[in-house]
């Protein structure tokens, strides 16, 4: 699949019509496959990447300025402001070879939108070779999915910062790799045994008696009643083991304060253990120094009050007879 041209029009900061050139160009022997866009901070490169994303994915794009915008908010928020009734249009032309046929097919891809009321929507037309092909209007969301799936879209439609982010991950996001492996057929068995498990059931039940029938039917509900059961219960695992990875993360958290306030703590520990033995040494020394005291001339100044109370009585009881 080869990008043509980008036609833009009263979209974003982009007012009038646009068209950007995006076939690969060659110079001599020399192939140049990969169109870089560069420009100033605000210049409207992302407002390319989302208009690319737009005029393929429609309601399901994943735009930058969109967040938890309502499609129909979304579009009227991309519309130029100085549009006033005038529509807005993407258009994207590119080439895919379909069956390993000769020469490549030609599909033009356009969505158009005026000032949209609260419910409102784009008009999508899909054009094969020059010809408005409804078939492929219907069905738009199956055809892109399988030709550039929305998940691995970032891949190949990306600025620097998505180049960044995901070089930073440890681990591809789950919606990627599952794209991947339907971009690359490897669920290809797992559908195969799904649509053998179908035409098996239908076969048993021609072949069944109407006796059982009803009893298939049955234990079909029941099978569709625990499948049910089943995406739930798997929903409700994949919450609690988000639930567990972040309650993982904030222990981890607490143990690693916990050790870093924990040195501080164990080296006042350490402090107070010291200046503790010192006074403990202080005290014993202060205790030896009051024996020493205690067996010497203590007790006799502790005598002398005592003998100057009985001087005074003594005198007292000569003046009294």
């Amino acid at each position: 699949m080869i990008f043509q041209t980008l036609t833009l029009q009263n979209f974003g900061p982009y007012g009038g019509q646009h068209r950007l050139n995006l076939r690969p160009d060659t110079v001599g022997n020399t192939n140049r496959p990969i169109v870089l866009i560069g420009g100033l901070n605000g210049g409207g490169k992302t407002t390319l990447m989302d208009a690319l994303r737009l005029v393929l994915y429609g309601q399901r794009a994943q735009c930058s300025t969109r967040g938890n915008l309502a499609y129909a908010d979304f579009l009227n928020q991309c519309r130029n402001r100085h549009a006033e009734a005038e529509p807005t249009l993407l258009e994207l032309v590119l080439e895919h070879t379909l069956n390993n046929a000769p020469l490549p097919t030609e599909f033009r891809i356009r969505r158009q939108w005026g000032p949209l009321q609260k419910n409102g929507r784009d008009t999508l037309e899909v054009y094969q070779d020059g010809q408005l092909a409804e078939d492929l209007i219907k069905g738009w969301d199956e055809r892109i999915e399988a030709l550039l799936p929305l998940g691995i879209s970032n891949l190949f439609l990306f600025d620097g910062e998505q180049v960044a982010e995901l070089a930073e991950q440890d681990e591809l996001p789950p919606g990627v790799v599952q794209a991947m492996r339907s971009l690359l057929g490897l669920e290809l068995p797992e559908r195969l045994d799904a649509d053998l498990d179908v035409l098996m059931t239908r076969k048993r039940k021609q072949l069944a008696q109407e006796k059982d029938l009803q009893k298939i039917e049955a234990i079909e509900a029941q099978l569709n009643q625990l499948t049910e059961q089943k995406g739930s219960a798997k929903q409700v695992l994949a919450s609690l083991t988000n639930k567990k990875e972040w309650a993982e993360h904030e222990l981890q958290q607490a143990q690693d304060k916990f050790l870093a306030e924990g040195g501080k703590i164990a080296a006042e520990q350490a402090q107070l253990e010291a200046k503790r033995a010192h006074l403990a040494t202080d005290l014993d020394h202060q205790q030896s120094q009051l024996r020493d005291l205690a067996a010497g001339a203590l007790p006799l100044a502790l005598i002398e009050p005592l003998l100057a109370t009985a001087q005074t009585q003594a005198h007292d009881e000569v003046r009294h007879r």
